[in-house]
Order: structure tokens, then C-alpha cells, then sequence
């Protein structure tokens, strides 16, 4: 497993980020541990959730399952580099959603309890929230930051001026500021090659790819239809939209000799913004699969066949519209 540092930190992280959105309602706790276990044996040092993942069993029901895999001790929590986040609804009252500092606070505690540690490592906002004032959620994250509840803080889904004005705001109270970006990009979904991209670069953020396989559109889909395979739910609504894209890449993948998800894990990897893409196995077997992708370099012809496929949105703003 090859380590890189997270951004313009000196935290270093693996390849590949541990997604753990499954574990819970696709994934149950056996195996959710088994699969956690078997990541830090493939050297995965780093696991992303959030405390709304749970879906059919609750809110919190994924981070209570990675809490109750800390507990097991071997030193599993001195290993991971344990990143969740905060915005979603965990209640119906008005101040158990979004980005007020109560909000953030009562959060924060509630995640380190389902998880069953003192500290998280890095603390994501999971959506921009544009009615709360920087200073206000500065302030929030410097106190906890001042605990040592929270060692790093990220966004996740913001646009690049979003990026660019709580870091200049940072900046102005003297705190570190956003460390690491958690965007959605995938040969399909290249529009953070716009903004959110460069931003990142220009201000030392780490980017953590989230659904770089298209939630499955870019893993086989067409070949697992043939096999008898349903697909996903999201899948089967896209796939009519991309059909003709998806027939040529899964073609271009059979001539390689590689398969789909290797091939569109490998191009997110080979871009030199990004730092971990997010995988999210339901499975052992689809974390063992998901090692071939930092072994395989796609050659500068395969990736302008890919780029004919899948074109982006012409390079990063303005030049992609603009003289």
C-alpha cells in the first residue's frame, strides 16, 4: 500500500479510503468488522463515515458499528485514520440538522460516543450550509479542535468559492482551515474539474473522490446484466441516459483486459489532485477487487480513448469556456 500525505498536511494517508455507507443496511455487523480487518491487513489506513449512514436501521447505526469494532482493541483505533461528518438530520427538532455551533457540538459528542473514541481525526462538514456565518462554524471548530475532540477539519460537496471563502476566513482568525475536500468525481462526474479541483490544489487540500465507480454504472453494469445480475436502483435509471457511453467503455475495458471498475478506479487514482478515492464494499470480495486498481497504469492512449468516451467539461474554469 503506498501512503501519501493528505493535502498540504503532514497526516499521511493510504491510496484508497475505506467507505463504510454500506455497513448496516447492506452489510451486517460480522461482516462489516471483517471487511474493517481485512482493510488494515491491505494496509487501509484510512475509513470515512458519517453519523446520518444507517439508513433502514437508523441514523448512527454505521458509526455504532465501527464503534463496537474499536472496541475489540489490537489497537484498530490507533491504526485508523478516522474520518465522519456532520450536517445531516439526526431528529426532528430544528437544531439536529445542519451547521450551527449547537448543532456541531451536540454532534460531535454524539459521533465520538457511537464511535467509542476520544478524538476524530478528521471532523467533514457534509454540505454547505449558507444561512451560518464562517465565524460562527469557525468558532464551533476551534473549540473542539482546542479539546482535542477534532484534529482536522474538511468539506464535503461544497463549490469551489465555498472552499475559497472559509479558507480565506480561516485565515483571518488564524486556524488552519479546510484540510480535504470529499467531492463527487468519477469518469462520468467530472465537473469538479471546473472549480473544486483547482481550488483544492491552490489552497493544499486533500480530495477524496466519492462514487468513483458512478454507484456502479462504471463497474460492469452491462456484463452483469447479461450474467443475470440485476442492477442498482440508481443504475437502472441512469444507464438508458448512458447507455452508448457505457457500451464503448465496458468494450475498451474487454480489449484491456482489465475490468471496469479497475479501469475507471485506476484513472481517478491517476489524477494528481486527488488523494484517496472512496470505496464502499459491501463485501470481502469487493475490497480484495478494489486492490487491482493501484497496481494498473493507464497509458496516455488509453486515457485519451477514455477522454473521448467520458469528455470533461474541457479542463479546469475559465478556460474551458473562456478564452
Amino acid at each position: 500500500m503506498e501512503y501519501v500525505h493528505l493535502g498540504r498536511l503532514g497526516l499521511k494517508v493510504s491510496r484508497l479510503c475505506l467507505g463504510t455507507m454500506n455497513f448496516g443496511p447492506e452489510t451486517d455487523e460480522p461482516t462489516s468488522h471483517a471487511i474493517m480487518d481485512r482493510a488494515l491487513e491491505l494496509g487501509i489506513n484510512f475509513f470515512d463515515t458519517a453519523n446520518v449512514y444507517g439508513r433502514s436501521k437508523g441514523v448512527g447505526a454505521t458509526e455504532t458499528i465501527i464503534g463496537n469494532w474499536f472496541a475489540k482493541g489490537g489497537g484498530r483505533r490507533e491504526k485508523v485514520v478516522l474520518a465522519t461528518k456532520v450536517y445531516g438530520e439526526m431528529g426532528p427538532w430544528p437544531n439536529e440538522s445542519r451547521l450551527s455551533a449547537l448543532h456541531i457540538r451536540r454532534a460531535c459528542e454524539d459521533s465520538l460516543r457511537r464511535l467509542r473514541t476520544d478524538h476524530i481525526d478528521l471532523y467533514q462538514m457534509h454540505h454547505i450550509y449558507r444561512e451560518a456565518d464562517w465565524d460562527e462554524l469557525w468558532q464551533a471548530f476551534e473549540v473542539l479542535v482546542q479539546q482535542g475532540k477534532v484534529l482536522y477539519v474538511g468539506s464535503s460537496n461544497f463549490a469551489g468559492w465555498h472552499i475559497a471563502q472559509a479558507n480565506e476566513r480561516a485565515r483571518d482568525r488564524h486556524f488552519l482551515g479546510l484540510v480535504s475536500e470529499q467531492c463527487l468525481y468519477n469518469l462520468n462526474d467530472r465537473m469538479s474539474e471546473l472549480e473544486v479541483l483547482p481550488v483544492c490544489q491552490a489552497y493544499g487540500m486533500g480530495v477524496l473522490p466519492w462514487s468513483p465507480l458512478a454507484g456502479g454504472l462504471l463497474a460492469g453494469v452491462l456484463q452483469g446484466v447479461k450474467e443475470g445480475r440485476r442492477a442498482g436502483e440508481w443504475v437502472q435509471e441512469d444507464l438508458p441516459k448512458y447507455r452508448d457511453r457505457i457500451e464503448r467503455y465496458e468494450a475498451l475495458c474487454a480489449e484491456l483486459g482489465e475490468r471496469p471498475a479497475d479501469v475507471a478506479l485506476a484513472w481517478v487514482l491517476a489524477n494528481p489532485a486527488v488523494t484517496a478515492p472512496i470505496i464502499g464494499p459491501r463485501t470481502l470480495e469487493q475490497l480484495e477487487g478494489s486492490m487491482r486498481a493501484l497496481e494498473l497504469e493507464l497509458d496516455p492512449e488509453t486515457m485519451e480513448r477514455l477522454d473521448e468516451i467520458f469528455p470533461g467539461p474541457g479542463g479546469p474554469a475559465p478556460e474551458a469556456y473562456a478564452w
